[in-house]
Parts: C-alpha cells; structure tokens; sequence
C-alpha cells in the first residue's frame, strides 16, 4: 500500500534529523552383558514396580560418584556410576531415571561396599517413562543407607540434549569434534542413571577419561590428573555442592582459555575455540563485574572456587547456568568488536548477567518441581537489566525492559496463555515451561512487585529466600513469605476515601501471598479501564483478550488481580498509588486535573484504557507538550493503544492520531515503537511501489554516537532500505561494492552491516559472495547478518535452497535451522515457502529438536504467524488435524491458531479505517 509505505518513510526521516502422562506400555527386559559375565536374576516374574511419572520419594540420592569415558573417534561413551542412596521404607526396587543408556551391569552394596548379592542384578526398563527398576532379592531396610552402583554406554547423542557431540571447521578446512551437555530440563539421565528431578539434590565427584590432546571441565576444578590404560589420561575433579541433576555439566574439547579473578578470588575463564579465542575477551570482563556485583546484591559468597563459561559451536538455546561451566551459544558469548554490534554487545552481556544470576537463582535455591520454573528464569531474566544497568549503565538496558514486558502481553492476551505456575509432568510439557511466560511475564511480575514493595524490601528479601533455602528447593509461596517478612520502615501508601496515608509497612498490613497468587495462578493480563468523572477517576478491571469479539462469551469473564496502580497527573510530579483489589473502584483526583496518565512508566503489568475522549486527552497532550511524559510512558501509550485495537476496544485511527506527534519525538524508544507498528501493517500488506524520496542519509552511516542513537541508526535503515528508499540502496550497494572489492579486508560500520548485506544479497553475485564469507567467517555475530541478509532475496529458488542446506546441517548449523525457518518466513517471497518446508519436514525437525522445544514453538508460531486469510487458517487447521497426536500435546499450536484469528480479525476490523485514515492524512 503506497500511503503506508509513504506514511512509513515520511516519519523516519523525520526521526532522523531529530534524534540522530498418559501410563503407557511398560516393557521389562534384561541388561545385555559381556561374555563369561554371570547371567542375572531371572526378569520374568518381575513385572516394572512403578506406575508413576515421577520417581518414589522412599529413596533419596545422597552422594554420586560418576566415571565416563568418551571416545571422539567413535562418538560413543562408556561408564560407570555409585550412587550413595538413603531408603526410607523397606523395598526391593530401586528406580530412577534413564534413556537411551545400555545398562550392563547393577549392583547394590552396603555401607561396608558389601555385596547383597552374588549375582548381577535384573534391570527392568519402563522407556515409556525412561525410567528403570534394580531389583535386590534382599529388602533395603528403612533408615539404611546403600550405594547403587552401575556401568553403562551409549552413543554420544544426535541434536542437542544429553552428552552429545559438537564439531567445529578451523580456518584450514578441518573438522574437529568435541562432546559436551545440556541436561535441562530433563536430560542428565541420558549422559548417567540418575534420579533427574530438581528436587533430588545431591553432591557429584566426576571422574573424565581423555586422549592428552583434549583437555575435560565440569562443574568444579580438577584436583589431580592421572594416567590410566592406553596413554589415557583421567581427570579427577573436586567434589560438587549440593545440587540438581540438570546442573550437571561436562565438556571435551580442544579449546584455549582467558582467566581472570574476581574481588572474592573466583576464578573466571572464558573458553572458546583455539581460532576464536581473541573474541573471549569482553566476556572475561562482563564475568568478572557480573560475579562481583552478585556477590554484593545478594549478599551470599559465590560458593564454587571458579566459574567457567564456554561457547558451544552447536548449541540449541541461548545458554546454560550449569553450577560452574556455564554454556552457551557462539553469539551469546563471544564478541568481536570488527564484526560485533552494539546490539550483539548488548545480547553478550545480558546473556551473561542472565546466567550468572542462575547461580543463584535456580542453582543454590532451585523451585520444588517445573511447575515453578518462573522461580528460576522469571528471576534471572528480571536480574539481566538489574546487573546490566548496574555494570554497564552506558548500554541503557533500561530500554529494553518495555519490550520485554510487551511480548508477555502479547502472549498474555491470548487464550491460549498459561498460568505464571503450571501443571508438568512429562518431559514434553515441562520443556515447553520454557515460553514466554516463564521469562518475560516473570520478570514483568517481579519488576512491578519491586517498585511496589521498594528496591530495598524487594532486595532484602530475596536476601532472606536464598539464605534460608539455600542447597534446598522452594516454592512460590516461599518467596511470598520471605518478602512478606522483611521488617523495614519503608513508606507504603495507602488511599482511603480519597486521602494518601502514610504507614511504616512490617508486613503485616499487606496479604502479599493474596496479591501474587492472583498474578501467577491465574493466566492473562488486566485491562484497567479509566474514566474521568468529575473529580474522581473511576475504575475498572477486566481481562484483556485480543482475540475475542464483544459476542464471544471469553469476552466477559471474570477475572479478578490486586493491582498495583500508580499515576500522574499535571497537578504535580507525584506518582500516585492505588492498590485496587475489587472489580470496580474510584480514586479522588480533584476538579483541577487536566490530565491523568495510569500506570507510570509502564512499572505495573496491566493495559490501560482511557473512555470517554480519554485518549484525545493523551492526543491532544502528545501533540502540545510531549515531554510532560516520560519516555517510557509515550512509550506505553503507544503499545497500548495499538493493543486495543487489535482487541476491539479502540478504533485505529484514533491509535493512528496518537503517534501523529512522532514527527517532534526525539527519544529512540517511544519512536521506534510508533515505527514498529506502521511497519508491520505495511508487512501485512506489502505491495511493491516505487517512491522516490531524495533526503540524502549518507552522513548517518556509522558506528558513532549514543547506544540509543546507534539502536536507531540501525533499525530506521533497515526498514528505509526495507521500503526501497533510493538513498538508502544506493548508499548500501555502493558500501557493498567497497566490501565486496576489498576481498574482506574493508570491515562495514557493524551497526549498518546488515542492512548492507541484505541490499547486496539481491543480486546473483551479491548472494553467493556472502553464502561464501558465510562458510568461511569465523566471527558468529558477522554470521548472523549474513544469514539474515541471505533470506532478504527475493528470488524463491534461493530460498528454498537455504533450507535445504539449514536441515543439511553443514553449511548452515542445525542449531540456526529454527531461525533460518523464521527469517524465511519474514520475507514475502518466502512466507508460504517456509510453512509449506515445516508440513513436508515436520517429523525431522522434531526428531532434531524434539517435541516441545521452544525450537519446535517458535517454529510453528513464527511460520504462520502473518497469516490472515481464512485459507491460511484452514490450511494450517488442517496441518494440525494431520499431526493431532503431537498437536494435542503442544501449547503453541492454539497460540498459532490465536494469532491467525487476531489477524483475521484485525482485517475485519480495521482495514477500512486504515484506507480512509491515509487517504485523509495525503489530502
């Protein structure tokens, strides 16, 4: 549509002058043993003795003494684990957990490592459960304790979960393979039998077996190398804290290492391949502040002696707070400052501050059971601006807490959303715990609890949790206690009929565990509606869904949250309180207000809207005195607004008459969210046409200037070239033609460089001369943007040529496969081409990320996630229909199918209004 795409251009332009279990089949068998080995107890009168998800709580993992072995050659692994075990009720059985393991041996001793047997021990497997049963002939007295011990093999796994291999292609052409684990949420039992639940903490001393040319880490330091058989070498480490299995880690590789120490004496090495071993240093400093600054938050000692943190060539997800070696990405981790942006700087340390605050966050107090698991990430998510901020206060992270409040909306206010604490059981549902609720809406929660509560209460009482649960595991409500119990002098206000007073709060006053269970045990958002009468301010609370009409029964629902309010108002520069716990409420705010502006820098998790020429009020103020708002409040009106419409509550152009003040905005954040949403009706809508628009952009090219201005720089570019802006070609071909010409030695301003990638990539030479640097970069961050960049042809056959080297796996990593499919998908070209590559592929990709995966998620999300047709939607039905076994079991299917309705409609509604609004605006 010309207008938008006018209406788009129009105003960044503008912006840059001015700112620069079910019980299934249980199966018993026999453990396979070597030759001449004493065959086991007979296995067929046993019959599997339990029948439940979860393992009995009669016998409790005390101490695990794990042996392994890897061969890089033949990508398999051997093993050996005792388990020192306290029973607690007389049995036969011990179960615990395994998958995918060759079980070849099982004992059971006593406290003196006396046999109770003279003979192997039957092993029965319920894979249904990936559990197995030991059966001992003699009875495992109560109150006695015993040690397990087992010896067992696999092949070192395929995807991403487990102990499973990673390989790297050095500068030269060679490929070298590593093993490494990721156990969460679910997975240490494919490395070692185990009991795998967060709730069984235990200590671990790991024994690793390794050809000399790699060395081996795990969660604490190695305390003494022997030599064993066959010049083997064995590196013994130092006995584990007490913690869950998921936080078992172990890496062989070949890499090299920067170290540092911390205030405290932690030592904090950063591993990465040999060749990318000079972009480690960034991430050696932010460990370094980030352990110092926790230490002092929380006021609790880091309580391991070193802290490893290694990138990972193939890795699914983000990072890993494994106790001592944390995990990661390439791209969440290393930094070049050649080829790194600051966006990829940003990304760097968030990520960081995020698993370092796991330390403990989720390491030293872990929730009871994955239902809590918002305990852990909600936490560490919120931590990630709270450190950033504190650390690196130049990178203005304080920016970014909007959006990440705004994406939980966005999942909130559909009907498919879950509770903050859910029901999970099996592995495919507690996988798919991992979601932007957990994360986003958390933190979101756990920020508008701080403001309300105070820096101070909120600190000391997290202080007072993980003191009093530390090496333990918790529950919500432990949390509520612990904050509940901080006795301090803080002010709260109070508004009783009409008047604020002043209470010294000990806790007493206030029923915090009535006040958060409405936000984590129920799922949604809250719509606050205000209207002006007269003196008073009236209120109303109801649950927003943007994807149901007036005429849907959802529409009305009941639901009910103790909210938080704050709000200004032009009388003075107070924030005001208001804890509204009723359906409908009434604040005085006097005759002589002008303007009121409810929930003051977006701090409190609800939407607000404004009736009766409420939101001409905000207009009219936007228009005449913006910066009487912050920017995180122009911000939140924008978000806002465009919320309700989507939901129905708002006429579009009445959103559209707001952002019109766009043009005097000088802030990047409330300017870029204006952006946001012309530019995705203009994706909705997209249709090619040329307009010519002679400002000249040359002078903008570059990485100079504030964090914001460089954020800005970035995005209006993007979208400029986005929208064929000729000044903008034309300035990218020709950088592009300079990188080109220079075979590499000319580095592009690395806040622009993907726009220029992506203008280049539109020609045949342009497109192969990336997917070769791509190949051969040994910078992650350069090989984002040339991916990116890769999916913005608009030739289809190039495309489709992408994803078939991303499900390939070699040229493009499966690891990036998911985003590869979404960055497709993004691209008009590619939009059908991408969800036509997941129906044909579906049970590989699966298989590569397994069900429930926040892969598999985004993936089915982010494909159909422009659709608006009712063809679309009944195709995509249709889909699901096909795979309704798998379908049935994911979270993100209804999302899918949420979102497809919400955009039906939105057409429905506002494509009309839309027309006539631009065609007004052109007049």
């Amino acid at each position: 549509m010309v207008l938008v795409r006018l209406l788009v251009l129009s105003l960044f332009h503008m912006s840059l002058v001015g700112s620069q279990p079910t019980q299934s089949q249980q199966q018993a068998s026999s453990p396979t043993h070597p030759s001449g080995e004493q065959s086991p107890l007979g296995t067929g009168n046993l019959s599997f003795p339990w029948s439940r998800l979860r393992l009995p709580r009669y016998i409790i993992p005390l101490h695990y003494h794990l042996l392994l072995h890897p061969n890089l050659t033949s990508l398999s692994f051997t093993g050996s684990v005792q388990i020192q075990i306290d029973v607690q009720n007389n049995t036969n059985w011990v179960v615990l957990h395994s998958k995918g393991l060759q079980i070849s041996k099982a004992t059971i001793l006593d406290q003196n490592l006396a046999h109770l047997s003279d003979q192997v021990l039957p092993v029965l497997h319920n894979p249904s459960h990936e559990q197995i049963g030991i059966f001992s002939p003699r009875v495992l007295s109560n109150g006695q304790k015993y040690f397990l011990y087992i010896e067992f093999g696999a092949k070192l796994a395929e995807g991403f979960y487990g102990f499973y291999k990673s390989t790297y292609r050095t500068s030269t052409g060679e490929t070298r393979t590593l093993a490494s684990t990721h156990f969460e949420p679910t997975s240490a039992r494919m490395a070692f039998p185990c009991f795998d639940e967060p709730g069984f903490k235990a200590n671990f001393s790991i024994r690793i077996r390794r050809s000399p040319e790699y060395i081996s880490l795990s969660n604490m330091p190695v305390v003494k190398t022997v030599e064993v058989d066959d010049g083997l070498l064995e590196d013994q480490f130092d006995a584990s804290v007490k913690m869950s299995t998921y936080l078992v880690a172990f890496v062989i590789c070949d890499f090299k290492s920067v170290t540092a120490t911390t205030s405290s004496g932690v030592q904090v090495s950063i591993y990465a391949a040999p060749e990318k071993w000079q972009q480690t240093r960034y991430a050696l400093e932010v460990a370094v502040k980030m352990l110092d600054f926790y230490e002092e938050y929380f006021n609790i000692h880091y309580p391991l002696p070193k802290q490893d943190l290694i990138a990972i060539p193939d890795f699914q997800s983000g990072a890993m707070e494994n106790w001592g070696l944390t995990t990661y990405r390439e791209t969440s981790l290393l930094f070049d400052p050649l080829t790194s942006s600051i966006s990829d700087q940003l990304w760097v340390t968030m990520v960081i501050g995020h698993e370092l605050a796991h330390q403990w966050f989720g390491n030293l107090v872990t929730m009871e059971w994955w239902n809590d698991i918002w305990l852990n990430e909600g936490f560490a998510r919120y931590m990630e601006y709270i450190s950033v901020e504190a650390t690196y206060p130049d990178l203005k992270v304080e920016e970014y807490l909007l959006h990440t409040c705004f994406a939980a909306v966005g999942h909130d206010s559909l009907n498919s959303s879950r509770p903050i604490s859910s029901p999970a059981e099996n592995p495919t549902q507690i996988k798919q715990m991992f979601d932007t609720v957990s994360y986003d809406k958390g933190a979101c929660v756990l920020h508008m609890l701080r403001h309300f509560l105070s820096d101070d209460v909120f600190q000391s009482g997290i202080v007072r949790y993980l003191r009093k649960y530390s090496y333990r595991n918790a529950h919500n409500q432990d949390l509520w206690d612990s904050l509940a119990n901080v006795q301090t002098q803080t002010t709260v206000i109070v508004v009783k009929d009409g008047f604020f007073l002043t209470l010294g709060w000990c806790g007493e006053h206030l029923d915090l565990t009535a006040m958060m269970n409405t936000w984590t045990l129920q799922k949604g958002i809250p719509l606050v509606t205000v209207t002006r009468k007269g003196p008073r301010l009236l209120l109303r609370q109801d649950r927003f869904l943007r994807t149901v009409l007036p005429s849907d029964p959802l529409w009305s629902t009941f639901f009910l949250w103790h909210i938080p309010l704050t709000y200004k108002t032009d009388a003075s520069s107070t924030i005001h309180r208001h804890l509204m716990t009723t359906h409908t409420d009434s604040i005085h705010i006097g005759e002589e207000v002008n303007w009121v502006k409810v929930n003051t820098d977006m701090t409190g998790y609800y939407v607000v809207h404004y009736e009766d020429g409420g939101w001409d009020e905000m207009t009219k103020l936007l228009l005449e005195n913006h910066t009487a708002l912050s920017y995180k409040d122009r911000t939140h009106l924008i978000h806002n607004a465009f919320q309700l419409v989507t939901a129905g509550h708002l006429s579009l152009d009445k959103a559209l008459d707001l952002i019109g003040y766009l043009q005097l905005e000088t802030h990047t954040v409330p300017l870029l969210q204006g952006l946001g949403y012309l530019e995705a009706f203009y994706r909705m809508i997209e249709k090619r046409n040329e307009f010519d628009l002679t400002r000249n952009l040359g002078q903008t090219w570059s990485d100079s200037g504030s964090v914001s201005e460089r954020r800005l720089r970035s995005d209006v570019l993007s979208l400029a070239c986005h929208l064929d802006d000729p000044p903008c070609l034309d300035r990218a071909r020709q950088s592009f033609k300079d990188w080109l010409q220079s075979n590499g030695t000319l580095n592009l301003p690395t806040d622009v460089a993907e726009t220029v990638y992506s203008v280049g990539a539109q020609d045949d030479h342009g497109w192969a001369s990336l997917l070769h640097t791509y190949n051969i970069s040994l910078s992650a961050a350069q090989k984002n943007k040339i991916l990116f960049a890769l999916t913005c042809s608009r030739d289809a056959n190039k495309l489709q040529r992408l994803l078939e080297l991303g499900l390939e796996g070699k040229v493009i990593r499966s690891q990036d496969l998911s985003s590869l499919i979404l960055m497709v998908a993004r691209n008009p070209q590619g939009h059908h081409l991408a969800w036509n590559f997941v129906k044909k592929n579906w049970d590989t990709l699966v298989e590569k990320f397994q069900l429930g995966s926040f892969c598999i998620r985004n993936i089915i999300i982010g494909t159909t996630g422009q659709f608006s047709s009712p063809e679309e939607l009944a195709d995509v039905q249709l889909f699901f229909e096909s795979i309704k076994e798998q379908a049935s079991q994911l979270r993100a299917t209804q999302v899918a199918l949420d979102n497809m309705q919400k955009n039906l409609r939105w057409f429905q509604r506002n494509l009309e209004t839309l027309r006539n609004w631009l065609n007004k605006q052109m007049q």
